[in-house]
């Protein structure tokens, strides 16, 4: 519903594989045993967290997930962004071995090819502002995640163009993005 809510075909959703973190603390947990997947291998990837008295909680609840996906193909980390009224709007995989927000950008894996073949690169702010563009034509599309553009982001962008195209909100914070 709230994919559908904002625009979002289910073509997109597909293609991007969005998918739903449910309102509750053992709802990953519970699924990731059930097929036999190890706590460590959940921890390391930030999916699930340890409390003070040492039990195991979900770190994504009730949120629309997004997986974000390197240039080769590989999920990388995980972007979610609250159905409720949690004060934290977006949440992104904590830095692991494979994930750095600062040097990944969400939907370059699907637009890799389209930039080198449009000769640029549009960064977005957000998953949805980049799921839209594409959903919409402009496959050149890509996002920071939660982050201005970084130097990391400009040298994997490097690979591909040296042409950029910065469409930033026009609040304050995507201002100061822009700017820096």
């Amino acid at each position: 519903e709230s994919v559908a809510r904002r625009g979002i075909s289910a073509e997109m959703v597909e293609s991007f594989g969005i998918g739903f973190a449910l309102d509750s603390f053992e709802g990953l947990l519970a699924k990731a045993q059930a097929s036999r997947v190890d706590l460590p291998l959940l921890e390391a990837a930030g999916l699930v967290k340890r409390n003070n008295r040492g039990g195991v909680f979900d770190t994504f609840r009730n949120r629309l997930m997004f997986p974000i996906i390197d240039a080769t193909g590989r999920i990388v980390g995980f972007g979610g962004r609250t159905l409720a009224d949690d004060p934290a709007k977006y949440l992104n995989s904590p830095a692991t071995a494979l994930f750095d927000k600062s040097m990944s950008l969400f939907g370059l894996n699907a637009a890799r090819q389209p930039i080198a073949a449009a000769g640029r690169a549009i960064v977005v702010e957000g998953y949805t502002d980049c799921i839209m563009a594409h959903q919409f034509g402009l496959t050149e599309t890509i996002a920071t995640l939660g982050t201005a553009m970084t130097d990391g982001h400009a040298n994997l962008l490097r690979r591909y163009t040296d042409r950029v195209v910065l469409l930033f909100d026009s609040d304050q914070a995507g201002q100061r993005a822009a700017d820096r």
